[in-house]
């Protein structure tokens, strides 16, 4: 049989296809003005024997009577399959960030989120780039460059950051400083996150965000640990709600 998983985010919709609880087919499409038609498209291009959905929008599928599952519950699953001793989920999509603390059998024993600020999420960094001049695919690239001037972002508001990013151009800053504080000014509000939920190794970087090598060097750098990357991070929760399904069809 094939069972599918589809996260519909606030920036893209990842669509899995799995049998056998292995990755066939992956799909990725921008979320757009019009979710379910995108939805609607890749499920009756692949037809699925059952679709699983979760992310942000998963009640536009409820409303078709297809099953949901909350994205906590369905990162936590995608990673423990592809990271057996995974103890630790942090999770930066594109409008929040959550820390996941799993117990020895892969259950959620605790999380955290920050889901009522773009501050800290995909959102902050795509604003940002862009004020910076960079590509988005680029801007954590760029920001591993050699920092000549360690400078600090304060607010903790995507407003008025971006207000002070415009403040340090006007001075002449270097780009790849201020980049480096803006990546930096992210896992200052994701450490809180995870002390709260208390860290364990082995520690999974998931989501779109994870893709950022700039992300991942400041929070294994603060951390003090080293992390685990899956190729396609952004399509960890797809694939753990075509898991659930699998599991408790």
């Amino acid at each position: 049989m094939k069972y599918a998983g589809i996260d519909i985010g606030s920036r893209f919709i990842k669509y899995v296809i799995t049998e056998n609880s292995n990755i066939i087919e992956f799909y990725k499409e921008s979320t757009g003005h019009n979710p379910l038609s995108i939805c609607n498209e890749m499920i009756k291009k692949t037809e699925p024997d059952l679709l699983t959905a979760t992310g942000y929008g998963r009640y536009l599928l409820e409303l078709k009577d297809i099953k949901s599952i909350t994205e906590i519950k369905a990162v936590s699953i995608g990673a423990k399959k592809l990271f057996p001793y995974c103890r630790t989920v942090i999770d930066i999509g594109g409008q929040d960030t959550k820390v996941i603390g799993l117990d020895e059998s892969g259950h959620v024993s605790d999380f955290e989120m920050n889901d009522r600020c773009a501050a800290g999420t995909g959102k902050f960094i795509e604003i940002m780039s862009q004020t910076l001049g960079y590509k988005l695919e680029d801007f954590g690239n760029e920001s591993t460059c050699a920092i000549k001037e360690k400078i600090k972002i304060n607010s903790m508001c995507t407003v008025f950051a971006e207000s002070e990013v415009i403040s340090l151009i006007a001075k002449g800053t270097k780009r790849h400083d201020i980049a480096w504080a803006l990546h930096n000014s992210i896992i200052d509000k994701i450490i809180p996150l995870v002390n709260r939920v208390g860290l364990k190794e082995d520690i999974v970087f998931a989501g779109g965000c994870a893709r950022n090598a700039c992300l991942k060097n400041i929070i294994e750098e603060r951390l003090k640990k080293n992390i685990w990357l899956y190729e396609n991070p952004e399509i960890i929760a797809a694939f753990g709600a075509a898991l659930y399904g699998q599991n408790n069809h």
